[in-house]
């Protein structure tokens, strides 16, 4: 069994015992997340595609941790007029593990 769902501008395949890293969320680790935005949920031989959503299903997950992914370097550069400007960003991330995929 697994599902297709949406978060933070995202789609992530999950399978329940599975982790996966979404942008961050709020509360805190340890308490359980509900999402609600599910596109597709596959079991087995049967497949719910929904028109956007699949009415009635969720998935539930529990935060593992916050945490922040590799740094990116933004390098900024124009020739001949002396301007380079470095900086980097580290985009935070909230690490879930799955318990279980809902339908109605």
């Amino acid at each position: 069994m697994y599902a297709v769902i949406q978060t933070g501008g995202k789609q992530y395949t999950v399978r329940p015992g599975g982790t996966l890293n979404v942008e961050k969320l709020d509360g805190e680790a340890g308490s359980e997340v509900e999402l609600t935005d599910v596109l597709m949920v596959a079991d087995g031989e049967m497949v719910s595609v929904g028109v956007p959503l699949v009415s009635g299903a969720k998935v539930l997950a529990e935060i593992v941790e916050h945490g922040k992914g590799k740094k990116v370097i933004v390098f900024k550069y124009k020739q001949k007029i002396r301007y380079r400007k470095k900086t980097g960003h580290r985009q935070q991330f909230t690490r879930l593990a799955v318990k279980e995929i809902v339908t109605a």
